[in-house]
């Protein structure tokens, strides 16, 4: 079976699902240019638990875990099955991981796929991020998935690069970002396109502005679960970037084995 390469979405805006611009246009070109997955691992910022954990519902509902969006978002759904198959596989990987039979997929999971996989026919499982763990933990936990690269399943680990809802500009053109934003994002790219794990694995105390870029990890946190499962050597393809709003850095990450 061909192996998968891990990847890491920035989400954006809900909106993004309306108005996919180039970003979305940039998630439905990696589709084409990745194998079909048997399986897909959503790693999403907007599942966060204190333990490893994994979900199971054989008909994972659409969690709408948005508020002030028109009504036109909340009409969308992303009816994939789920996998318990995946789930109790990743147990193996990961034993003490929890395994929650009920939980959905959240737009963290949902809103990139329903553009690359607009069928809804693939099985998606959701991986937990972990807050109070760091990068080094979240890399671990990477590590132990990268089985699953070589036996069909899609690692797509979606958050954003940027994550300052408090620092938005309604009226920021797209393509444009704050100052603290760009130097953020330039040096985490940069640091991602040398594999410089000792430097990735202390982005909070040495990326400019780690702080204000994300006054929460939670979204950043998938970023080093897809980096892990790619494996130790690895070539890192930064195939999108943009802006929105201001605050909002789209990059998307594709991590081939070497």
């Amino acid at each position: 079976m061909s192996t998968i390469p891990p990847v890491f979405l920035s989400h954006g805006s809900p909106m993004l699902l309306l108005e996919p611009g180039r970003t979305g246009a940039a998630w439905q070109a990696l589709a084409h240019t990745l194998h079909r997955p048997r399986a897909i691992l959503a790693v999403s910022a907007h599942w966060t638990t204190r333990i490893p954990a994994v979900s199971a519902a054989p008909q994972p509902a659409t969690i709408h875990d948005f508020y002030g969006f028109p009504d036109a978002l909340y009409d969308l759904d992303y009816p994939a099955p789920g996998s318990a198959e995946l789930a109790t596989q990743i147990a193996g990987l990961v034993p003490d991981i929890h395994i929650d039979a009920r939980r959905g997929l959240d737009h963290g999971a949902w809103s990139p796929l329903r553009l690359m996989y607009p069928q809804a026919d693939i099985p998606v499982i959701q991986l937990a991020v972990m807050p109070g763990a760091d990068a080094v933990a979240h890399y671990q936990l990477g590590r132990k998935l990268e089985p699953l690269t070589r036996d069909g399943v899609l690692v797509l680990a979606s958050g954003g690069l940027t994550h300052n809802l408090g620092d938005m500009v309604a009226d920021a053109p797209d393509g444009a970002a704050l100052r603290h934003v760009a130097e953020f994002r330039d040096w985490f790219a940069a640091a991602l396109a040398r594999h410089d794990l000792p430097a990735l694995m202390q982005w909070e105390t040495l990326a400019p502005h780690a702080q204000r870029a994300h006054p929460t990890p939670e979204h950043l946190l998938p970023i080093f679960v897809a980096l892990g499962a790619a494996g130790e050597d690895v070539r890192v393809d930064n195939f999108h970037h943009d802006y929105q709003l201001g605050a909002l850095a789209l990059d998307a990450f594709r991590f081939d084995p070497v």
